[in-house]
């Protein structure tokens, strides 16, 4: 009898420390095609400590799509997004190609405040998958139309012509306002209000590579962005991507490469000070496959150091998976990329 009361205080000591360390709040930051070594790049080359150095919980995730070993964006993000596995180019469908609900539709149906930043197009696939549905990822101007319904609280990106320039005629701008949304295609930063909800459509496209002239936009629009949140009663959900790590890698560009990753590496210190500070939001770091079969290899001298890659495609290659704030323990291990959301899903108040 005693043993068992022994058990049951133990039990109840760690279901309380458990419920302890559930978060209020979730950001998780991926960066598209960023594998060990792109972050390698960032530790030698930014010429103090990276940000990734402040992690203590790190796991591999496993990357593969349902159907093709070797997953695109698309698959990946899919499987972060609903907790399925599915075909390469889904956005966020099953291999039946039926519409999957995704995470952030979950957490908006249950008042939580969300967001998503992308530095390519808001309809590419790693932010789509999380709003949207489609059975290929190219399919831009259907993506767009299902933004403005889907709720999310604030927007930022490219992309801007899926919603204007459209075969259809209609202009999905127009219908963000009608909606409530403050449409802005200028980034004015200084106006932001928590009570408002947002639609950053800062380029036609894509925006240029850091290395070709782009600002500080991603860092600076978290940023934004987490003031945005901290200012609301709502829990929050955000998503944001560094989108051009995996460009680098298909072009075989490492001065992009090592621009992009310590653009990431600026803006995930970012996070970092919030989470301390917050004491309630889990951050999650990870990628949705590695680009380039990348390496960070000897240079012409003893003392320097090349970036060199296998080829110009993504691989099969597991990526690292970080995790800070409460709940990060259960991020540790080894496991398959959907079991991303189901830990999410344990952690989360649904």
């Amino acid at each position: 009898m005693n043993k068992l009361k022994t058990t049951l205080f133990l039990f109840a000591i760690s279901f309380s420390t458990i419920a302890q360390q559930k978060p209020q709040n979730v950001i998780f930051m991926i960066g598209d095609g960023m594998g060990l070594s792109q972050i390698s790049t960032a530790i030698h080359f930014k010429g103090s400590p990276s940000a990734f150095e402040q992690f203590k919980h790190i796991g591999f995730v496993k990357t593969s799509s349902a159907v093709q070993k070797v997953t695109d964006s698309a698959g990946a993000a899919t499987a972060y997004a609903t907790g399925q596995k599915s075909f390469n180019r889904a956005i966020s469908v099953n291999t039946d190609s039926v519409a999957i609900p995704t995470i952030l539709e979950q957490l908006e149906a249950k008042n939580f405040a969300t967001g998503l930043i992308s530095i390519c197009s808001i309809t590419d696939a790693t932010p789509a998958c999380f709003y949207a549905h489609a059975t290929d990822r190219g399919q831009h101007e259907i993506i767009a139309a299902q933004l403005p319904a889907s709720g999310v609280d604030f927007v930022a990106g490219g992309g801007r012509q899926y919603f204007t320039s459209r075969a259809d005629g209609m202009n999905y701008l127009d219908d963000l306002k009608k909606r409530g949304y403050q449409v802005d295609t200028t980034v004015r930063y200084d106006q932001i209000n928590s009570s408002q909800k947002y639609a950053y459509l800062v380029h036609e496209t894509n925006l240029p590579g850091r290395h070709e002239g782009r600002d500080d936009y991603f860092p600076k629009t978290l940023n934004t962005a987490i003031q945005y949140f901290s200012g609301k009663k709502e829990n929050f959900f955000l998503m944001a991507e560094g989108s051009y790590i995996d460009w680098a890698g298909h072009r075989n560009d490492k001065e992009m490469m090592i621009a992009e990753q310590l653009d990431f590496d600026e803006a995930l210190q970012i996070a970092i000070d919030f989470v301390k500070k917050d004491k309630n939001t889990l951050l999650i770091v990870t990628a949705d496959h590695e680009t380039g079969g990348t390496a960070v290899t000897k240079g012409a001298t003893q003392d320097q150091l090349n970036v060199e890659f296998v080829t110009d495609q993504h691989t099969a290659t597991m990526v690292p998976i970080f995790a800070m704030g409460p709940g990060a323990e259960l991020f540790q291990g080894i496991y398959e990329n959907n079991e991303v959301y189901h830990k999410l899903r344990a952690l989360i108040d649904f």
